[in-house]
């Protein structure tokens, strides 16, 4: 019996949406947006979770879209609020039970999640794993430095959004250690799973070689490898979440992919890692960031001693 689902690990800004709905346009398969369900036991926690970031509607904007796709065959305002209020009367569910009854409405189809936040922490794995040990894992990655470049200007435009809100973090550090600790974490869960039920692919090669790649993910998937198939996954434009959302749901994947979602021709340069660190020092933490964990005992590693764990880290995905 094939999966049920193929869940996708990755940092945020790593190809993710594109990759994931990519795939998700095989006749056989069906991407959902980010539902950000496996970081709580329950739905009710999901939401209060929801509820502490500020959000003035019920659930992750992805779960939303989803349930509003599912239940009523279109996403608008209306129906994302039909969705809230669905999900409000079920907060006593688990998570696994959502996503089941989602699977359910996709089935026969495999489905696909791809939620960034999931590998943020080592619990968030095993979660997923205790939910769908039989789960399909894709490992994608994304080269470090354009990694980073990337989450700066996501974070860059967070930051300057929540300066006019009157919030400030205190607590920051460079992106690359984001890199790094998400995709130790993700190296270190799939460790052990057997090789058949993991698979690790470069962004950079699915965009710049799709005919080459695209099939065999297919035929990893055990779906079909016929060309109508292949090409089809070649325009993750079709998908009913390759767009902006309704309000006030308008994430549920990256911003960028939703206002430009047709896969681009060409090969996805990749920097050099002879560029890390080759320019400037990198203030790894914040002073206050330093600050807090000597008041706990810690201290950061020397800054080599970190850019040559990133290097090692990612020479081991490939990357030169």
């Amino acid at each position: 019996m094939k999966p049920r689902l193929l869940i996708i690990l990755s940092p945020p800004r790593s190809f993710s949406s594109v990759v994931s709905t990519m795939i998700g346009q095989h006749p056989e398969l069906y991407c959902f947006p980010e539902l950000h369900l496996f970081v709580a036991d329950t739905v009710g926690e999901v939401l209060d979770r929801e509820a502490a970031k500020g959000r003035n509607y019920a659930g992750p904007p992805g779960t939303l879209r989803a349930l509003a796709e599912l239940h009523d065959g279109v996403q608008t305002t209306t129906t994302v609020l039909r969705a809230g209020a669905w999900l409000l009367e079920r907060r006593e569910w688990s998570t696994r039970k959502l996503v089941d009854h989602m699977l359910d409405l996709v089935a026969p189809r495999m489905g696909i999640e791809k939620s960034p936040v999931t590998c943020m922490k080592p619990a968030y794995l095993q979660r997923t794993y205790r939910f769908y040990p039989d789960a399909c894992y894709l490992h994608l990655t994304r080269h470090p430095l354009s990694t980073r470049k990337s989450m700066d200007e996501f974070f860059d435009k967070r930051k300057a959004l929540a300066s006019r809100k009157g919030r400030r973090r205190s607590f920051e550090m460079d992106n690359l250690l984001v890199w790094y600790r998400m995709h130790r974490n993700i190296i270190e869960f799939t460790r052990d799973l057997p090789p058949a039920q993991v698979l690790r692919l470069k962004g950079e090669d699915v965009l710049s070689e799709p005919d080459l790649y695209l099939p065999q993910i297919a035929a990893w998937l055990g779906v079909s490898t016929d060309p109508e198939a292949i090409e089809e996954m070649k325009h993750p434009e079709r998908s009913p979440y390759a767009r902006v959302g309704p309000a006030p749901t308008r994430g549920g994947n990256d911003g960028k992919f939703m206002r430009s979602p047709a896969l681009r021709s060409g090969r996805v340069r990749e920097p050099s890692l002879r560029d890390l660190l080759a320019r400037e020092p990198v203030r790894w933490i914040s002073g206050q960031g330093d600050r807090m964990l000597a008041e706990s005992g810690l201290r950061l590693i020397p800054e080599q001693e970190i850019a040559e764990e990133v290097r090692g880290l990612a020479r081991c995905m490939g990357y030169h």
